[in-house]
């Protein structure tokens, strides 16, 4: 489904990136500009940029891991459009995906998904991942993550026209 964004027009701007990635001059053209305001919405409705408010660590997990499988679909829909140079709304989403998104969850999917084997009987699966050695480094590295896609959902708002 196409959304039109009426009376937007692209000039040539700055955007900070984050994971290391710097910052970079932009001048989305409108195919961009619409995929940009669909990955948007999909974080600043996701833990990937939201508090949590005692959360469960599986879920967050999860709700990071559906961000590829839906910028791909964004990618794909949006076309090579997207992909007109190194400094384009494509590369640079990848590069958020496999330098950013993709560590964090390489690290934490296999340990937790280990841990998680070893639930007792009569114990709540919530329970269980608070009792986690590793609970407060991974709710650490989750708000760290956080603060750097909150920067990417900015400079999303910036493409999309919507900032």
């Amino acid at each position: 489904m196409a959304i039109e964004l009426p009376g937007i027009k692209a000039k040539k701007f700055s955007v900070n990136l984050p994971f290391g990635l710097g910052g970079m001059e932009f001048e989305p053209n409108e195919v961009e500009q619409h995929a940009a305001w669909a990955l948007y919405v999909e974080l600043m409705t996701r833990v990937a940029t939201q508090p949590r408010r005692n959360g469960s660590v599986r879920e967050a997990l999860n709700s990071l891991y559906t961000l590829f499988g839906l910028t791909r679909t964004i990618l794909r829909e949006a076309g090579p459009a997207v992909i007109h140079g190194p400094q384009s709304f494509g590369p640079i989403t990848l590069e958020v995906l496999n330098l950013g998104l993709a560590p964090f969850l390489s690290k934490w999917h296999p340990l937790l998904h280990n841990y998680e084997k070893q639930i007792p009987p009569n114990v709540s699966p919530f329970e269980h991942e608070q009792a986690w050695q590793h609970y407060h480094e991974i709710q650490t590295e989750l708000y760290a993550l956080q603060q750097q896609m909150q920067i990417y959902a900015e400079a999303l708002a910036k493409i999309s026209g919507a900032k």
